[in-house]
């Protein structure tokens, strides 16, 4: 290996290592809220349960108040419910049949057998399974450091209602910035995905637009993130008075969240079918790979309205014009996988359409108006959508 070849790999080990410190440093600065939050949590159950109310060990406080702060985003009062629920069925298993069998190893498989399949037979979900079974082997071991069974139901009442206070009361995260920051890659993924797409359309090239379907389906992992973001958001606005004002801009992420993904599973339906045309070497308009691209256009402006507080109004207005420009794919020829794309890249507008505010009888009204009608022989211009968000 020469010395430039090795300059090179050494460069570009380093510059690996200095991008994943990078991202490093980004998530623990995300998680520093998080991580806050269950600290505090964890003292103040611990100081209200030994310090306040006498326990000598009371460890299941710590414990239920970070699983409640740790639990996913989004369901957190179930959640706390479920975790104590799990405590309950746990001690009350392990503390019978250690009584009746005994302890030991083949005692303690069976007491989290039975306790696993309680849980579920309640209809729990994971947090109820997982504590349940956990709950089970803390009492098959420590039952001689634990005190009555009733005590650390309590404790866990106690961690329960301390997460809760916290995340609600002291230290809530701010709904805004949790979804902003869940919401900014799942929507880079599509317009990035849109763009690709249109760039394979353009240049017939299969290899592109197969490239950007593996974005597509990537992307799915980001949007679930936002969802559920989304979710947590909400509950987290209902329940923490200091976060009341966010709520105005956090409609705009609320309301728009369930469109756009039904716009990323419609980009992925476009992708299948643009392949599909060109496997069948079916005319491929240039107005629709530009159609395309529009799209994305329309959903990075989305990004960047929605980040501002702002009503998406470029956006509409972007979504319409990819609109217009699908509808001559008909005066210029298409076959059956080149109509499926344009009734995609419709459809994918009327979902934009929707997540910008637009009423969900509108979004399509204003869609067909800007495609026009089909050999009409004429364009029609797309038509202004700087109009306000329809009253509800």
């Amino acid at each position: 290996m020469t010395d430039s070849a090795r300059q090179e790999r050494v460069a570009r080990v380093g510059a690996r290592a200095a991008a994943g410190v990078r991202e490093g440093l980004r998530r623990a600065r995300h998680g520093l809220a998080l991580a806050m939050q269950a600290g505090v949590a964890a003292g103040i159950a611990w100081f209200l349960a030994h310090d306040v109310i006498g326990r000598p060990a009371p460890f299941f406080a710590p414990i239920a108040a970070v699983i409640t702060l740790a639990s996913s985003v989004g369901q957190r009062a179930r959640r706390t419910a479920e975790l104590v629920l799990g405590v309950a069925i746990g001690i009350g298993i392990g503390d019978a049949l250690i009584l009746l069998i005994g302890s030991g190893p083949w005692q303690i498989g069976l007491i989290v057998l039975l306790a696993v399949v309680l849980a579920t037979a309640v209809g729990g979900g994971t947090p109820l399974v997982v504590q349940s079974a956990s709950s089970a082997v803390l009492v098959a071991t420590l039952t001689s450091t634990t005190g009555l069974p009733w005590t650390r139901f309590f404790d866990a009442l106690v961690g329960g209602g301390v997460g809760l206070a916290v995340m609600t009361v002291l230290l809530p995260l701010n709904p805004l910035v949790v979804v902003r920051r869940a919401a900014d890659p799942a929507l880079r993924a599509l317009a990035a995905g849109l763009h690709q797409l249109g760039k394979g359309l353009a240049e017939r090239d299969r290899t592109t637009i197969a490239d950007a379907l593996i974005g597509l389906r990537a992307a799915e992992k980001t949007f679930a993130a936002f969802s559920s973001a989304v979710t947590a958001a909400r509950e987290n606005v209902a329940f923490a008075p200091a976060r009341w004002r966010s709520r105005g801009a956090l409609a705009l992420y609320v309301d728009g969240a369930n469109h756009i993904t039904y716009a990323l599973r419609n980009c992925r339906v476009m992708s299948r079918r643009a392949d599909t045309a060109l496997g069948d070497d079916e005319p491929i308009p240039q107005v629709l790979a530009v159609s395309v691209g529009l799209l994305g256009d329309a959903v990075d402006l989305l990004r960047q309205e929605w980040a501002k507080g702002v009503e998406p109004v470029a956006a509409r207005e972007r979504a319409l014009r990819a609109a217009t420009e699908c509808g001559q794919a008909y005066e210029e020829g298409v076959g059956f996988s080149g109509g499926v794309i344009v009734a995609q890249i419709r459809t994918t507008a009327t979902d934009i359409l929707r997540a910008s505010g637009i009423d969900y009888a509108e979004a399509p009204r204003l869609v067909r108006r800007a495609v026009g009608r089909p050999h009409s022989g004429r364009r029609r211009p797309a038509p202004r959508s700087g109009l306000s968000r329809p009253p509800a």
